[in-house]
This record gives structure tokens, C-alpha cells and sequence, in this order.
């Protein structure tokens, strides 16, 4: 199977000389919950904000090597950045409802794409928050205030809000941060679904998050990708001793 994306050789360092990646490499494939773990300040955030150029609002950062979507080079000269960003879509850790109602969360990003026929946005909203596992607690209500949603309602929303514009690429940057179990567990359950649809790329609240979501993972530890593999092995039988450490609770 050919990657969906494909990393080579990557350092990113920012303005002050801090490195943030150094020589990463690594292959994404489609329909895959790919999951990024590591200690705080290992790169994983940075990493994540690479892939769809959000990176370009870091003044002063330098980037070595090469990122490739769907064989393409997205740093290249010509790259249509705001496509870019619809076929690589990123959900923030902090959820961020756009002020208006859950409906124009929804259907924003839509228009602004050109699309404007009501029946296409209505199909795209309840399409997005079925995917989201949000639709039965709010079909009753989209026109009343996103920001009257609970904290894990709103996070699901900022999700059916990247789903609804249809990426091919979705980048969970700790998705379930601050968000009680409950609500955790019906984001973790809704990835099973999603990624008959979509490459998934995430950065998890846990060690233990991301054994029970990843299909694979890659273990980053001061901006470098220390080991990549399947995560019933990754979990169970490191190759790498500071993934073991990692892993076991020795760090971190």
C-alpha cells in the first residue's frame, strides 16, 4: 500500500536554534489511526502542525527535508495552502466553537468553500455530527448557541466541524484533554468508525490512550522518532529501551 504521507529527513528548528524534530522519517498509510506519543516537548504538536502547514505562522522556524501528501510535496512553491488545510485537517486540543449556532459551526467552513445549496449543507451537517457521535444529543437544537454545548460536546463539534468539509486526513492534537471519561471514551469510540473514511493522526491524552486507539504508533522523545510499529507490539515488546522506559512509567 502506498502512504498517504510520506516524511523524510525532517529537522524543524525554531528561530532561537531550539530543535524540535531532528531526522524524522516515517510513513502514514490510509485509513490508519496513527498515533504520535512522548513526553511533553518531544515534537509531537510541532510534528502535527507540520503536516498541514500550520507551521507557517512560526516566525523565523527552519525546515529540512521533505513532507509529501499524496505524492506531492507540500512545501513546494504553488501549493494551494488553504486546500492544503481542507485535505489535512486539524482538531486543537482546546475545542474553539465559532460564535453563531451549532448549525454555522457546521456550515461555515462549507460556504466558504463555494458550497451553498441547502440540501448539500444540510446533508453535510448531519453526515459530520453522526461521524462525530454528536448528532442524537443536538439534531433538537442546531440553531441554538455551540457555546451552550458541554466541554466534551464542544470538542465532538470541532470535530464534526473538520469532518464536514470531508479531508482525507484528520490530525487530533490530544483530543480528549480535560474531558471526563464519559465523554473520552465516545471520542475514542467514534475512531473505530471514522477511520473507514479517514487517515487518523493523534497525539493522545496517555500511554494508555493510545494502546487502546492506535493501529500504529511512533514514539518521539526530544525530536526524535525513537521506534514505529504496530501498536500491539509497540506496547507489549519495545525494541527500544527508552520506549520500554517510556512505556513502563520510568519517565515522563
Amino acid at each position: 500500500m502506498e502512504p498517504i504521507i510520506s516524511i523524510r529527513n525532517l529537522f524543524f528548528t525554531y528561530k532561537d536554534g531550539t530543535e524540535a524534530l531532528k531526522n524524522v522519517s516515517l510513513d502514514i498509510y490510509p485509513n490508519e489511526v496513527f498515533v504520535l506519543f512522548g513526553p511533553a516537548r518531544s515534537g509531537k504538536t510541532t510534528l502535527l502542525r507540520l503536516l498541514n502547514r500550520l507551521s507557517d505562522l512560526i516566525e523565523g522556524a527552519r525546515i529540512q527535508g521533505t513532507i509529501q501528501f499524496k505524492g506531492q510535496d507540500i512545501f513546494a512553491r504553488g501549493v494551494d495552502v488553504t486546500a492544503l488545510r481542507r485535505q489535512v485537517s486539524m482538531v486543537f486540543a482546546i475545542p474553539t466553537p465559532l460564535p453563531g449556532s451549532i448549525r454555522d459551526n457546521l456550515t461555515y467552513g462549507l460556504r466558504m468553500a463555494g458550497i451553498r445549496r441547502m440540501s448539500v449543507l444540510e446533508e453535510r451537517v448531519e453526515r459530520a455530527l453522526r461521524q462525530a457521535a454528536l448528532w442524537d444529543e443536538v439534531k433538537d437544537r442546531l440553531d441554538e448557541s455551540a457555546f451552550a454545548l458541554s466541554g466534551g460536546q464542544k470538542q465532538r463539534l470541532c470535530l464534526a466541524r473538520s469532518l464536514a468539509l470531508e479531508p482525507e486526513v484528520i490530525l487530533l492534537d490530544n483530543p480528549t484533554s480535560g474531558l471526563d471519561p464519559l465523554s473520552t471514551g465516545m471520542v475514542e469510540d467514534s475512531l473505530y468508525e471514522l477511520k473507514q473514511r479517514y487517515t487518523i493522526i493523534m497525539v493522545p491524552h496517555s500511554v494508555q490512550q493510545a494502546g487502546r486507539v492506535a493501529d500504529r504508533a511512533g514514539f518521539l522523545l526530544d525530536g526524535e522518532l525513537v521506534e514505529v510499529n504496530r501498536a500491539e507490539r509497540l506496547f507489549t515488546s519495545p525494541r527500544d529501551q527508552r520506549t520500554e522506559d517510556y512505556i513502563t512509567g520510568r519517565f515522563g
